[in-house]
């Protein structure tokens, strides 16, 4: 047992749950030995060899590093499904994304990617309605979704929230939001806007003969969520929208299983602090395949054009990863079969405006919502004129149509396209 866990000849097992790391070995650690720091403290390893360890635990539960990169520095660990709870996402990260980033061993590491067997899968839900539910439900087929946010974010009382909603819906958003920072603070209770904002949407959808949604933030204590939930469903909401890193995967997890059979949004407030650092932490993609696993049916994954950071192949790369069935590999990437999971839909937001729209559109298609709050409420003539302007700019690229010219015949995207040069 003390060859540690180096088997470059092993090959992954239908039933093993794979990862792949950036390591970054301290100073005067080879890469070999960091990862067998790695692969043992997440798994079935201490800082010495103990007594206790039987030959059949180290037979049945040992994980393999099966490939080492020294030039990127990448390592693939394959690691049997005995080892995990496989409904417990908690568990899972606490073996392969927990006391392994405070090792003296390493000067970095980063969790680039993991890769699912399909017995774990099985055990999750995975979204309930996914793309083409929620276009069911918004009763939009083919073109992206136009959304917003409520802005000032936070601020305004039930009224008044309700009335910029409004606004945007008849303009001609399809779905309007709460911002991750609102949830029932003395100014805007939650039960309030609930039934103010609904309100307003009943009268915009008689108004513009278009269906709408409303995207309530519930994230709060889980009881207190669930209790949301139900106060929304009960309203007619159709939707939920849950900041899913701040709540945590198994709150997350308490909200699906109840199957409450509204949407499920799912905003990344605080993934940047795990995510930017490009060689420490966990990347975008793995907590994005983690979240259609548990089973969100839209999820914020950046834009690469607006304000948020984010590469375009980093984007395109987890857009990917949460819409298809059958990932490929690629060097930062592991492979991915999805079974009968569900595809997520991708939500494009952070600095967005209509002139981003054609750029946005040509590299991520139509299956996509553009999501924008300063790019709508801070046009010109005001909210109802922002969201014309980016239906406009939707409709003109679906037509193959530039924006300029599009903008002589539909005056608020022309004033858009002045603003946001």
């Amino acid at each position: 047992m003390s060859q540690g866990y180096l088997d470059l000849k092993y090959k992954p097992q239908s039933n093993d749950l794979v990862c792949l790391f950036y390591v970054e070995p301290a100073e005067g650690v080879s890469l070999a030995k960091a990862a067998n720091h790695v692969a043992g403290e997440s798994s079935i390893g201490t800082w010495t060899e103990v007594s206790t360890m039987k030959d059949d635990i180290w037979g049945k539960l040992r994980p393999s590093i099966y490939s080492l990169d020294e030039e990127n520095k990448l390592v693939k660990i394959a690691y049997p499904l005995e080892l995990f709870e496989p409904e417990n996402i908690a568990q899972i990260l606490s073996s392969v994304a927990g006391n392994i980033y405070g090792m003296k061993a390493l000067e970095n590491l980063r969790l680039l990617d993991v890769g699912f067997p399909s017995k774990m899968i099985k055990k999750h839900a995975g979204p309930r309605f996914g793309i083409q539910g929620v276009r069911d439900v918004v009763e939009v087929r083919e073109r992206p979704l136009v959304g917003t946010i409520v802005k000032p974010k936070v601020g305004l009382p039930p009224r008044e929230h309700a009335n910029v909603a409004y606004e945007a819906w008849v303009g001609g958003c399809d779905v309007v939001k709460d911002d991750e920072n609102l949830t029932s603070q003395g100014f805007n209770k939650f039960k309030d806007r609930i039934t103010e904002t609904l309100g307003a949407r009943d009268k915009a959808e008689g108004d513009s003969g278009e269906t709408k949604v409303y995207m309530p933030n519930v994230t709060a204590e889980t009881y207190e969520m669930l209790e949301r939930i139900d106060y929304v469903k009960d309203h007619g909401g159709r939707y939920a929208m849950v900041d899913v890193v701040t709540l945590g995967f198994s709150a997350v997890q308490s909200v699906r299983q109840k199957d409450y059979g509204v949407v499920l949004h799912a905003h990344r407030a605080m993934h940047a602090a795990l995510t930017r650092n490009p060689r420490h932490g966990i990347t975008m993609l793995a907590l994005a395949k983690l979240l259609r696993l548990v089973g969100v049916d839209q999820l914020h994954i950046g834009t690469a054009v607006g304000k948020m950071q984010g590469p375009k192949e980093e984007v395109y790369s987890i857009s990917q990863a949460i819409t298809q069935k059958k990932v490929e590999e690629k060097q930062d990437r592991l492979p991915q079969l999805w079974g009968q999971v569900k595809p997520v839909f991708p939500v494009c937001s952070g600095g967005l405006h209509p002139g981003h729209v054609p750029e946005l559109m040509g590299f991520m298609g139509q299956d996509i919502i553009i999501q924008a709050g300063g790019g709508i409420h801070g046009h010109p003539e005001g909210t109802r004129q922002g969201a014309e302007a980016m239906r406009a700019a939707i409709e003109a690229t679906l037509e193959n149509q530039s924006l300029h010219q599009w903008g002589e015949k539909h005056k608020p995207l022309e004033l858009a396209l002045r603003k946001f040069k």
